[in-house]
């Protein structure tokens, strides 16, 4: 049996879509396995004028799919409240403190708090001084603070950012968000790499060649570009998703599985990642933007909706990551992400080195690959050498592979259901600390200044293929060439 978790969550943007789609059905599965019992409240708040009844229509709304029992349905409803508020007022913190205090009386929760703040960016800062300032802290137990990306636009705005909430909290209550980081294949590489000894023993330079991400999507900018043209692939994909993935496969192994020592071997693969100057940004990274596809609906970026005629935006980055680290010299880490490619997928592909043993035939053993599927099918497959069919001895390459079922489907919990669950239970292991999130904003911003200076060249590449030629050719120069070919 779980135990019981007492805590009492406000939600910053409580109506928004986010809430209404991923937070309240995630705090609802963890009512329904128990880690929520009679201890708990949620307490949300937004600009929009509400009563408690109208809030509670709308939570009974959002979790209407997830709803086989109505009276354990009405039950966790009745543990939710609503203020209307204005972040940017101070004095109208007063208003949302007492119907915190009070809905920590009628539940009787001691201390405890999380404040989820799935609002704009610009008001990060400044809601984390209110609740230090107008007394929304709790006196006893914990104060914990759960963040939505983007965590800044570039270093700089990180670092300011993050100093406007350490002036209210310690940066161990602080949760920045990255649902990648949620999933369950990407939780699946530690138990791979650790769990077993025949990849903990070859997790280095002396076995890996080359280690692969990808994170393509078939679609366009859709009707993002007022945000997507001034982000592109390197900030929207890159700096975030891809960069937290690649932390837990460049990672050293922990001393424990402890957050605290899963963030510090982490944090000495990122502190290793070498940042490039402007001719190395040339040489390890290519940038392209989308043309015309096969048919009509394949439209260039540039003839997307709201997209600037002239612009340079990049909706395709691939490039190479080198860290300075013993286990990992001389081993390339590619990673890669676009918008209309041929197809939807996000994986890690661990390329290892061929074997060295001559068998004297027509084909010699090749490099094996693990790959762990992460979207939009979760597996694994392990591509080996084995014996070919034939007379000669000649090897070929056989598939190892595993996919959750259905049944693992629906036992999975969604990654905002394990963040908020993580957060109640003060267990960092799977958000991005501060130094992670300031190096992958160092790297990325040495990328960027080259970008908009624009000293680089901007491919082209046709919608519905997997990016432009230059990419290919990135590999070819190490002698290696993308697993993944749509």
């Amino acid at each position: 049996m779980v135990a019981e978790i007492k805590t009492l969550v406000t939600f910053f943007g409580g109506t928004g879509d986010l809430a209404k789609r991923k937070l309240y059905p995630s705090v609802f599965n963890l009512y329904k396995k128990g880690y929520l019992q009679e201890h708990f409240a949620i307490v949300g708040t937004a600009r929009q004028d509400l009563t408690d009844a109208e809030f509670k229509q709308l939570v009974r709304e959002s979790i209407a799919d997830f709803t086989e029992d109505k009276a354990q349905a009405e039950a966790f409803i009745a543990h939710f409240s609503y203020r209307a508020h204005d972040v940017t007022d101070a004095a109208s913190y007063n208003i949302l403190k007492q119907a915190i205090e009070e809905a920590a009386e009628k539940f009787d929760i001691q201390g405890n708090r999380i404040f989820y703040m799935s609002v704009a960016p610009r008001f990060f800062g400044t809601i984390a001084k209110y609740l230090k300032s107008e007394g929304l802290l709790a006196d006893s137990g914990y104060n914990r603070l759960m963040i939505e990306k983007p965590f800044g636009t570039s270093y700089a705005t990180a670092e300011e950012l993050q100093k406007d909430l350490e002036n209210a909290f310690d940066d161990n209550q602080l949760f920045r968000i990255d649902h990648y980081l949620g999933k369950e294949m990407v939780q699946n590489i530690a138990a791979l790499r650790f769990g077993n000894p025949i990849f903990d023993a070859a997790w280095n330079k002396d076995y890996i060649k080359n280690v692969q991400v990808t994170l393509s999507e078939v679609l366009g900018v859709e009707e993002r570009a007022g945000y997507y043209d001034t982000a592109g692939a390197l900030l929207d994909m890159i700096q975030n998703h891809t960069m937290q993935i690649v932390g837990w496969l460049a990672m050293e192994k922990p001393d424990s599985f402890t957050d605290k020592d899963i963030r510090a071997a982490k944090n000495a693969a990122f502190n290793a990642l070498k940042i490039y100057d402007e001719a190395e940004v040339n040489k390890y990274f290519v940038r392209a933007q989308y043309g015309a596809g096969d048919t009509a609906d394949f439209k260039p970026y540039l003839e997307e909706m709201d997209v600037p005629a002239d612009s340079k935006n990049n909706t395709f980055i691939a490039g190479e990551l080198q860290f300075d680290l013993p286990r990992w010299e001389g081993v390339p880490f590619y990673v890669r992400s676009g918008k209309r490619l041929a197809a939807k997928q996000t994986r890690v592909d661990i390329v290892f080195k061929a074997g060295t043993f001559a068998f004297g035939s027509e084909q010699e053993a090749q490099e094996a690959v693990l790959s762990i599927l992460i979207d939009p099918k979760g597996g694994i497959e392990f591509k080996i050498n084995s014996k070919s069919v034939e007379d000669a001895f000649n090897t070929r390459m056989i598939n190892l592979d595993w996919s959750i079922s259905d049944e693992d489907k629906q036992n999975t919990p969604e990654p905002y259901e394990r963040m908020i669950h993580d957060t109640m239970n003060g267990d960092g292991s799977n958000f991005a600390d501060w130094n992670g999130v300031a190096i992958a904003w160092k790297f990325v911003d040495a990328i960027s200044a080259v970008y908009t200076a624009d000293k680089a060249p901007l491919e082209t590449y046709k919608s519905g293929s997997m990016g432009p030629e230059a990419s290919d050719k990135l590999l070819a120069e190490n002698g290696d060439a993308w697993v993944f070919k749509g």
